[in-house]
């Protein structure tokens, strides 16, 4: 046994090399003759320096005849190397220690000369011992177990740091690896980066497999060429702009779903080669017409050459998307300003309905009906806007700030519904409406409209709209049966549907009965949605079939006639004419026939008056009695005057009559000079 020093030369064959590199453990605790030191031989020179393939401090640890305790040791040991001068000349500059377990860096002697150093494939955990080696250029760190950047302030020269498939966690201590060209970092559990802004000469970096979710703080990098950020997190990049000599970016695989996000890219004069494959943007039909349309300097596209063709068809694409971006940005506005006007009718009709106080105007109401994307829009608020070019949100919000507050209606064609909102919308019933429009509308809504308004202008929706087959009323305030009279005068109803929200008739039970009653001319389809069955004719006919024909029965013929229209009163007179005649002298068929008309006629009787018209009639009707009561009174005024004359005239009678004979006497008494006199009368006149 050698007192304090243990030799163990390799068992290799005899042909092989013999670099003479010596690996000495030593630690601080114990003398100088407390050194063990292992000489290895080298299979293969071009890996100069390699170490037993066993963890040596593990080894020696667990030793009991060397009389070392590395454990117990109060100071850390560390390997040291010593290579023969034979190797030192075969590789003066260069060291490799890949693979050799090692877990922490040996210590270097007499190698200060050093421009490379490799600890590939070890399981280091931090990097020291290597401070001496200030002309050390490539320094490599590959697959280890480092957690932190550190022990690199005095390597200035050194311009290749690859620390990829680490554990680091963080960018940190490069302040004075001011020379750094090449960093490769990939594969470690990197979140931001950070701290490299002074690397004014760094021409590779490598981030790929880290957690990146964003991408900036890249100013100062003013000799970055490539930028690897593969396999990460990344949903938005930003600075790249900044770097003025980047030409090669790869982005695969990570989390950008849109242009917005690295629109940055565009502002690139620089960069002629990019990555996004293995991103959601890569699935979308429209990626590469719009990366191409916005990069015009690009020639490779994930690791593909970028052809003329291909950029002139990008060029026709992207204006289509242009077109229909600016077109739905449009659609956009056009949907919001609806959305206000329809919540200023709104709070409008609750006004006026006393349901709310009267409050500021910009607090919106939530109209859950509001239809979707607008087809052609016709009203005060929203029939015509300028083309917008901006973003989205500052375009909406410079045409929200114009939007009045005063907008009180909105008309809107959607499809074949023609929507009314607000007593306003009802004016545009007088408007030139196209003959494609009007005949292509077969729904007509009403929105906060007063029903009573709303009759007013139905003989006009007859008319401008003759397919219009389905109402909808919704706030219209129908709260009576007798207002479901007033659709009677239209020329066809297959479906009708009332809405409960503000429409109180709808909590009568039999209201729908009604309606099939009233309107079963008709053949009405559907009410609110539910398919009308023969059963439910049935059931209508025998409820309200009593109610029309006791109306039609009580009113005086007059009155029928005054209530029926012109189409009626012929039907009227028929029933007239056949009231007297006996059953038996009239056919089956003309039976029905009367029996047909009858109902009708019947129904006919049950009309509705608006309060308007009723009180427009009334103050008619007040006008009319006062006319008639003036006349009268005139009439009774001069015949009481007459009947006066008469009753003086009775009295003055016989004395006049007895002084007519007495003067008439006297005066053909002497009947020469009578006619003398009369002669004389008769020549004066003359």
């Amino acid at each position: 046994m050698i007192p304090g020093k243990y030799r163990s030369v390799s068992g290799r064959a005899a042909n092989n090399v013999n670099c003479g590199l010596h690996l000495v453990i030593q630690t601080s605790s114990l003398p100088e003759k407390s050194k063990v030191e292992f000489k290895l031989n080298k299979e293969t020179p071009s890996f100069s320096g390699r170490l037993l393939q066993h963890d040596l401090e593990r080894n020696y640890s667990s030793r009991q005849g060397d009389h070392i305790n590395l454990a117990s040791s109060s100071m850390p040991s560390f390997p040291i190397l010593q290579r023969s001068s034979e190797e030192k000349i075969l590789y003066s500059d260069r060291l490799t220690l890949e693979r050799q377990k090692l877990t922490v860096c040996p210590i270097i002697d007499g190698e200060e000369h050093l421009r490379l150093l490799n600890f590939q494939h070890n399981f280091i955990t931090r990097i020291q011992n290597i401070s001496n080696l200030q002309r050390l250029i490539f320094l490599d760190l590959y697959d280890n177990q480092i957690e932190e950047i550190s022990g690199l302030s005095t390597l200035r020269s050194l311009r290749v740091l690859l620390l990829g498939k680490n554990r680091i966690k963080k960018i940190s201590n490069l302040e004075n690896l001011k020379s750094l060209d090449v960093l490769d970092l990939h594969g470690n559990q990197i979140t931001k980066i950070e701290n490299v802004s002074h690397l004014c000469d760094l021409r590779v970096l490598n981030l790929a497999r880290n957690l990146l979710s964003h991408v900036d703080n890249l100013n100062g990098l003013d000799s970055l060429t490539e930028l690897n950020l593969r396999h990460n997190q990344i949903t938005f990049v930003r600075d790249v702009d900044n770097l003025p000599c980047l030409q090669r970016l790869f982005l695969s695989f990570n989390n950008i779903s849109t242009f917005e996000s690295v629109c940055c890219l565009a502002d690139s004069s620089s960069l002629s080669d990019i990555t996004f494959d293995g991103n959601p943007i890569a699935q979308e039909s429209w990626y590469k017409h719009t990366i191409l349309q916005n990069m015009m300097q690009l020639r490779q596209l994930d690791m593909k050459r970028v052809t003329e063709e291909e950029r002139r068809m990008a060029s026709i694409v992207a204006k289509k998307e242009e077109e229909k971006k600016r077109e739905s940005h449009k659609q956009s506005l056009l949907k919001e300003k609806k959305r206000l006007t329809i919540n200023n009718v709104a709070r409008k009709w609750d006004l006026q309905q006393h349901r709310i106080p009267n409050i500021a105007p910009n607090q919106d109401r939530k109209v859950s009906d509001s239809p979707q994307d607008p087809s052609q829009l016709h009203g005060s608020t929203v029939s015509a806007f300028p083309e917008e070019t901006g973003s989205l949100d500052s375009g909406l919000t410079s045409a929200l700030q114009g939007l009045s507050v005063t907008d009180t209606h909105l008309v809107e064609v959607d499809g074949d519904t023609l929507s009314l909102y607000g007593s306003g919308a009802l004016e545009s019933l007088d408007r030139n409406w196209s003959v494609q429009t009007a005949g292509m509308v077969t729904t007509v809504s009403f929105t906060f409209i007063e029903f009573d308004e709303i009759v007013q202008v139905l003989p006009k929706l007859k008319i401008k709209f003759p397919n219009s087959l389905h109402l909808k009323f919704k706030e219209t305030n129908l709260v009576m049966l007798q207002q479901f009279n007033a659709l009677a005068q239209l020329r066809r109803v297959d479906q009708l549907t009332i809405d409960p929200q503000g429409n109180p008739v709808v909590n009568f039970t039999l209201w729908k009965y009604y309606v099939l009653f009233r309107l079963s001319h008709f053949s009405m389809q559907k009410i609110n949605g539910t398919e009308v069955t023969q059963n439910d004719m049935i059931m209508a006919e025998r409820l309200f079939g009593i109610l029309a024909h006791v109306a039609s029965s009580e009113l005086p013929q007059y009155r029928l006639i005054s209530i029926l229209g012109d189409a009626r009163k012929k039907q009227f007179r028929y029933l007239l004419e056949t009231k007297g005649k006996k059953p038996g002298l009239v056919n089956e068929e003309n039976s029905d026939s009367k029996r047909l008309v009858g109902e009708n006629t019947n129904r006919a009787t049950l009309n509705y008056t608006t309060r308007d018209f009723y009180n427009e009639r009334l103050e008619e009707i007040k006008e009319k009695k006062k006319f008639c009561k003036m006349y009268m009174e005139d009439l009774v005024k001069e015949a009481t005057e007459i009947n006066m004359k008469n009753e003086a005239l009775q009295k003055l009678w016989p004395q006049m009559f007895i002084e007519l004979v007495r003067d008439a006497v006297i005066e053909i008494r002497n009947q020469s000079s009578y006619m003398k006199l009369c002669l004389q009368q008769i020549t004066d006149q003359k």
